[in-house]
């Protein structure tokens, strides 16, 4: 053999050797070099050396796990805890009281029905002035001549809501009335499953997805007599407010998106296609269409609503939680949902107590920095509210949220635990069916979630730990936190420590659009949150306005 020949063979077997145990691995040392770029870390090359064979052991592992099918209803081993260090649950539980008015007609406009309170569809429907049934048909009807406009609906569950609304009349005819919400309609938004009925999602590659139970929300529901008539509107995969079937539009103004992911919720009740929804928010999906929509949103406690049957996005960070007409509805729904649910381990015993203090009695703050930066109608819409509040005797100190703490980077905790849930939908390739693919959508999201280190992700929780202790430092001394709804980092903060709030239409912008501010609360004490609201809304009218194109 020529030398010539001899070395090329030589070399290709050097070659051949080394891309064959590359190929056992599935990538190289320099793949390993480059990547260290990504995590801001720079190993010579001695240690790349030395971590090579660890780093197969580590691929083989996940492929290995790949193999392995995991429920959706399974919650990692590792639960977040959102209590501060010494946290004492509270204990003593007292009645609810829901008092139906004393006298409510049927209008002359049946339509106008459609936009009535719990209590007063409650009052009709107890004293037989109205059967379910017939209320049933009314929004059922109005959703079939307006949805059209608004896509808000993804299903219409007619033959369920008509066989649930007939149940309620019989049940009441024979003296076995369930309580306030029996006969009511109302609808749940499209992650929470409802045997029977496709759970899209939102979202493409799940639009035909049967689940064949339902969620725990809707079975509470269901037990004290409410009639689902719709599953609304979840932007795809928890995302704004486009879907498989469109965009959802804020009744208000039909050239504006409703904003997601309860868009459906949001806009669906604002518009009087029922009379409530449920929502979910992991990052303002509950307090972001209350606000659009001008509806009252309430997000309660993390753990305290069953998320049993419910799409995960973040473990972690996921409430459920209704959009009403006012935060008396929100809490007449919120006490007939919440508690604990043995398929949901993040869920608890801790009891609902309503407040029944004066405005002057609680203890109240509001973020002043955070208001003085905006010079928005939203901002004097705001200092309006203050205002109405000081005449109502509180005098407001003022708060300042915690500013050191690396708020850029916390958004990987709800990404990374999004790229688990979703792993699989990524690795298929069906993420490439979403509806949006730009560098802010869902898809691109789950996509990049794969690229996110433990280590970081871990790192960003003991910051949280950190953020959870001096948050509730800063709150025990108050009942409530006046704040605005955006311009802020409290909705990032209380999504990430799990606190309540309710989110309160407080007046309009100069388009007409609804504007709010948000009131927050301490770990299970929904109760003065929505006492306050309470009293803002027996003070002023904007809870009983209503887009005027759906008012008929």
């Amino acid at each position: 053999m020529k030398k010539s020949h001899f070395f090329t063979v030589l070399c290709l077997s050097i070659f051949l050797t080394y891309s064959c145990k590359s190929n056992e691995k599935g990538f190289t040392k320099k793949d390993v070099k480059s990547s260290q770029k990504l995590i801001g870390l720079d190993f010579d090359k001695t240690s790349v050396e030395t971590m090579y064979d660890y780093l197969g052991r580590n691929k083989e592992g996940y492929d290995s796990l790949r193999s392995y099918k995991t429920p959706n209803e399974t919650f990692p081993a590792m639960m977040f805890d959102p209590h501060p260090m010494g946290f004492v649950f509270p204990t003593q539980k007292s009645d609810l009281v829901f008092e139906l008015p004393d006298v409510v007609d049927v209008p002359e406009n049946f339509e106008e029905i459609a936009f009535y309170t719990i209590p007063q569809l409650a009052s009709l429907i107890k004293n037989k002035k109205v059967s379910s049934e017939e209320l049933t048909r009314l929004f059922i009807d109005r959703i079939k001549r307006f949805d059209g406009e608004l896509e808000s609906v993804i299903t219409l569950t007619e033959e369920l809501a008509l066989a649930q609304a007939k149940k309620a009349d019989q049940e009441l005819a024979a003296g076995n009335y369930k309580g306030i919400l029996h006969g009511i309609p109302y609808g749940v938004k499209d992650l929470m499953a409802v045997e029977g009925y496709p759970t899209t999602w939102g979202a493409e590659p799940y639009k035909d997805q049967m689940i064949s139970y339902t969620a725990t929300v809707v079975k509470k529901l269901e037990d004290q007599g409410a009639v689902l008539i719709a599953k609304l509107v979840s932007g795809s995969l928890a995302r704004g407010d486009v879907w498989f079937g469109g965009k959802t539009k804020n009744p208000w103004d039909l050239t504006q998106g409703a904003t997601g992911s309860s868009a459906g919720s949001g806009s669906a009740t604002a518009a009087g296609l029922v009379p409530f929804a449920l929502g979910t928010e992991t990052l303002g999906s509950i307090t972001s269409p209350s606000t659009r929509n001008g509806v009252t949103g309430l997000r309660p406690t993390y753990g305290r609503v069953s998320r049993h049957g419910v799409m995960s996005l973040s473990w972690s960070m996921d409430k459920i939680g209704p959009l009403a007409r006012n935060a008396e509805d929100c809490e007449i729904v919120f006490a007939a949902i919440y508690g604990k649910d043995v398929q949901d381990p993040s869920t608890n015993e801790v009891p609902f107590n309503q407040v029944f203090k004066a405005p002057n009695e609680l203890k109240v703050a509001y973020l002043k920095k955070d208001l003085d930066r905006d010079t928005t109608i939203t901002g004097d819409n705001l200092r309006a509210s203050l205002e109405l509040f000081q005449s109502m005797g509180i005098q407001a100190d003022s708060l300042e949220l915690p500013e050191n703490f690396p708020y850029s980077a916390f958004d990987i905790i709800l990404r990374s635990e999004a790229g688990a849930f979703f792993d699989e939908l990524v690795r298929s390739g069906e993420v490439d069916r979403m509806v949006e693919q730009d560098g802010g959508s869902r898809a691109n999201s789950l996509r990049q979630s794969h690229f996110i280190p433990a280590v970081e992700y871990l790192q960003a929780n003991r910051q949280r730990r950190l953020l959870i202790e001096e948050m509730n430092a800063l709150l025990k001394d108050y009942d409530v936190i006046i704040a605005p709804s955006y311009r802020s980092r409290q909705l990032l903060i209380t999504n990430l420590t799990g606190h309540p709030v309710v989110s309160v239409p407080n007046g309009f912008d100069k388009k007409g659009r609804p504007t709010s501010f948000t009131l927050i609360g301490n770990l299970y004490d929904e109760g003065s949150i929505l006492s306050l609201a309470k009293a803002y809304q027996n003070s002023t009218d904007f809870d009983e306005k209503h887009p005027p194109k759906f008012v008929k």
